[in-house]
């Protein structure tokens, strides 16, 4: 069986990855951390998943993560580049969907897990992989005559906006039109900000209750407006993602990859 650590298994995504693992026939829980001081810290992770005793005591420290063949985080920048390096140095494979990274953090996260197999993506569902190519295609054909926006909305303890996933998806339709995200991109508007350029993209974010995730990304012209819609309903979309690019990343050589290359769409 394959052993998987859980970072930040007190979170909505650790606990569901700590579910279906322990519901799984090929992979075990072995390792989970939490952040100091938190109330699941020394319990079992049983506790934090809504499962019978698993064995597995919760965490501060995450050198645990060192008896694990491939750890699972969904957590903060700080807290991953802190399991990345127990990671890297116990040669552990990592699946990683944590997003916020500042351009600084990325490059030392990146750096980091170079002597592993690590597969880095802001969203696991496969549907939305399949998005992120239809995106790109889309932007490609329809070409600069349509303007783009990207609207996503999500839960209101989601700390970071525009989510990664909106970003990705605003990257894969500025690369389809053969532009610089970093030179178009306009996060919402405000006041009188004049008429629509042509060459932009417009990002959104909306917070609001328990939303597991909503983007769309619009495509529109004169007369037409086409919309690529993706909702999750559950996190367990995210969750088996991410559990199938652990039984990835577990046989990978070291590299960084991302679900694209799980799913044949690189």
């Amino acid at each position: 069986m394959l052993k998987i650590g859980v970072c930040g298994v007190g979170g909505r995504m650790g606990q569901r990855l700590a579910a279906l693992i322990a519901d799984s026939e090929d992979l075990r829980l072995v390792a989970c951390t939490e952040v100091p001081g938190h109330a699941l810290v020394g319990q079992d992770a049983g506790m934090a998943c809504g499962r019978p005793p698993l064995g597995v005591q919760i965490a501060a420290d995450p050198a645990v993560l060192a008896s694990a063949e491939v750890a699972i985080d969904f957590t903060r920048p700080a807290a991953t580049l802190s399991a990345a390096r127990v990671c890297a140095a116990a040669g552990v494979a990592m699946v990683v969907g944590t997003t916020g990274f500042a351009a600084a953090e990325l490059e030392e996260f990146k750096r980091t897990v170079s002597p592993i197999a690590c597969v880095l993506s802001p969203n696991y569902s496969t549907a939305m992989n399949v998005l992120f190519r239809l995106v790109r295609e889309a932007a490609a054909i329809l070409g600069e005559q349509y303007d783009v926006e990207v609207i996503e909305a999500h839960h209101r303890h989601k700390v970071d906006a525009p989510s990664g996933t909106a970003l990705r998806l605003a990257e894969a339709a500025a690369a389809g039109l053969g532009q610089d995200l970093a030179e178009t991109a306009v996060y919402g508007r405000h006041g009188m900000v004049g008429e629509r350029p042509r060459r932009q993209i417009g990002i959104h974010a909306v917070r609001a209750g328990d939303l597991a995730g909503d983007h769309t990304v619009l495509f529109g012209a004169p007369g037409e407006c086409l919309e690529l819609r993706h909702r999750a309903t559950s996190r367990d979309a995210f969750a088996h993602g991410a559990l199938r690019a652990a039984r990835f990343a577990a046989r990978a050589t070291p590299g960084l990859y991302s679900m694209a290359d799980i799913l044949g769409l690189a």
